[in-house]
């Protein structure tokens, strides 16, 4: 792979480019999904994609394919330079300084599963049988499913620059997820659970995740709304990591250099209360997000996004960097054929309460499950939500709710932080303890 992107970025540098950059991934993956113990979809797919970027000057252009020919190939050279030449200059745009970019060794972060993948197919979709089966026994009310899902993925990265920078890395993930449905006097909720992983021998058992799916199904039995209130709210940890993505939104530099971010001209001020640090940490072993340098060949590093509250950093890649006047936080991704601004390992620090003592110190309140909606203003931080949970009252979980929102404002929400879980667990490329906020409007009938 580094071969070919050495032959495709001598090849536009004949053609005129002044700089250029070359990405390339090769992806292979399976899902199978089991409904009801029967097969219902399998799907293999094989990937390859080329992503080429030019400069001529200060103009740049990006070009893409999927067929990796010599003919192909010289052709996205083509296309590419040709639309570099009659774009506009951009005097910001250009690869990083050489002297920025990663330097060999490149770290082993221990992304890639050489035996996970071994499983036959009928090995897998077992996996996704035996999940869903452990969700229809686990309660005569679990009368249905959506089914039992397992997938696994594996690829191999590799990218190059005219500066010099060359590296390559491979990454394995597996899933397994099911979604079973209660029933009870006419009334159906649906639920889910799953997991995710680097290694196949991390995975939860399959018993384990349908029985997670089965309670969080149970527990939605006899929703109801409640009054309208202002009231503490408790997100739990998959509904919290939500909340720090729309914090990383407003902090990538896109959505500054162009004015539309809570968090423009925030940078060391106070966002949240001194429990809250937030760090985007792309050098964790085995990490969801992990990769051993950036869409750009800079190398990887722990950010303090937040820290103990105060907003320490942005999210750039070398272009939007250089729109707002500061350095790259190492943030670039590929995305397509151009480049992007991206978290890896996004989370919130663990704090010292566990969530039970947290739902113990509410007299009344909501304990949030599902956000439902995407009713949230990145500019102005106006936040407002549809919500399935439970209610809180003298301190235990009392009964489901149903057919309510909350609202606030994120920059208040996050300075109304008055517990922080220490049940933090890395699920998901972004996650978060469970999050106490002290007051928010909870509106229901």
């Amino acid at each position: 792979m580094l071969d070919l992107l050495a032959d495709l970025l001598a090849r536009a540098t004949t053609k005129g480019a002044t700089a250029a950059d070359a990405f390339v991934v090769e992806a292979q993956a399976f899902s199978a999904l089991v409904r009801l113990g029967q097969v219902d979809t399998v799907k293999h797919a094989r990937e390859q994609r080329l992503a080429l970027r030019v400069f001529v000057g200060q103009s740049v252009a990006a070009a893409s394919t999927s067929d990796l020919s010599r003919e192909s190939v010289g052709r996205l050279v083509e296309d590419a330079v040709s639309l570099a030449r009659i774009t506009s200059p951009d005097e910001l745009a250009g690869l990083p300084d050489a002297a920025d970019l990663a330097h060999p060794p490149l770290p082993d972060l221990d992304l890639a599963d050489p035996t996970g993948h071994d499983l036959s197919p009928e090995e897998k979709i077992d996996l996704a049988r035996r999940a869903e089966q452990a969700a229809l026994d686990f309660d005569p009310r679990i009368t249905n499913s959506e089914g039992g899902d397992f997938s696994d993925h594996r690829a191999c990265y590799a990218y190059a620059t005219t500066h010099g920078f060359a590296g390559e890395y491979r990454a394995s993930s597996f899933s397994l997820s099911v979604a079973p449905v209660a029933a009870s006097g006419g009334e159906m909720q649906r639920d889910a659970w799953y997991h995710v992983t680097r290694k196949r021998v991390a995975l939860d058992p399959p018993e384990e995740i349908g029985r997670k799916a089965a309670e969080r199904a149970l527990r939605r039995l006899g929703g109801r709304s409640v009054k309208t209130a202002e009231v503490p709210v408790i997100f739990d940890r998959e509904t919290a990591a939500s909340l720090l993505r729309h914090l990383a939104g407003a902090a990538s530099g896109p959505s500054l250099y162009r004015g539309a971010s809570f968090l423009l001209d925030r940078l060391g001020q106070s966002v949240a209360t001194p429990s809250v640090t937030i760090v985007d940490d792309a050098t964790r072993p085995g990490g969801l997000g992990s990769r051993p340098f950036d869409g750009e060949g800079l190398s990887v590093r722990r950010t303090a996004l937040v820290d103990k509250g105060v907003l320490a950093s942005y999210l750039l890649d070398t272009y939007t960097g250089r729109k707002l006047g500061l350095p790259s936080t190492h943030h670039a991704a590929r995305d397509g054929s151009g480049v992007s601004v991206s978290t890896t390992n996004l989370y919130l620090a663990a704090g010292e309460s566990s969530p039970e003592a947290l739902i113990r110190s509410v007299k009344q309140g909501l304990y949030v499950t599902e956000l439902i909606g995407f009713g949230v203003n990145g500019v102005t931080g106006d936040y407002s939500r549809g919500v399935v949970g439970l209610w809180i009252e003298n301190g235990e979980l009392a009964y489901p709710v149903e057919e309510i929102t909350i609202a606030g404002n994120l920059l208040d929400m996050f300075h109304a932080v008055e517990g922080v879980g220490n049940d933090l667990v890395f699920r998901d490329r972004t996650a978060s303890p469970t999050l106490l906020i002290g007051r928010m409007v909870v509106a229901g009938s």
